[in-house]
């Protein structure tokens, strides 16, 4: 038994058809128009089974519920957009961006030569500038700031400037 139940009205069946019909439209809105066309079980609507709107169309059969539980929760107007992801969350704010790269260009601890990805990553820890960071968001973090952890590179550039 089917979770999610789609009866479309004539006038949704009629704009889904015209949308699929249009030259240029979104592909995922065509998908999804589709999708919904196919799943229709309302007058008027073929009522296919999962299994075969999956081998017409070339979608998996997540996507297809998917869709239909869209149209469910959020009604015809929404369910055609496209879905909002999470979203990426920066893990580091400005200033444990800056704090890091303060520490990357400070000496290394005492018997190494350089910072590692982790000690830089346990020492944030460490000094509770966070409380808790992988090595390969600090990576991320210098990568992107293009930082050069050789702090006599800086100081000679600071004193060239003066």
């Amino acid at each position: 038994m089917k979770k999610y139940i789609v009866r479309l009205s004539d006038k949704e069946r009629k704009y889904l058809i015209d949308l699929v019909r249009k030259g240029k439209v979104a592909a995922y809105k065509r998908r999804s128009a589709q999708i919904l066309l196919k799943v229709d079980i309302g007058k008027g609507g073929p009522g296919w089974k999962d299994e075969r709107i999956v081998e017409t169309l070339g979608v998996s059969v997540r996507t297809v519920e998917r869709v239909r539980e869209r149209l469910c929760t959020l009604g015809f107007e929404k369910c055609l957009l496209r879905a909002k992801g999470s979203g990426r969350r920066r893990k580091l704010d400005g200033v444990q961006e800056a704090q890091l790269i303060t520490l990357v260009c400070s000496d290394p601890p005492v018997g190494s030569a350089c910072w590692t990805l982790r000690m830089l990553a346990d020492k944030m820890v460490e000094l509770e500038y966070i409380d808790d960071v992988s090595y390969e968001t600090v990576r991320q973090v210098l990568k992107k700031n293009e930082t050069s952890p050789d702090p006599s590179q800086i100081a000679l550039e600071r004193s060239s400037k003066l």
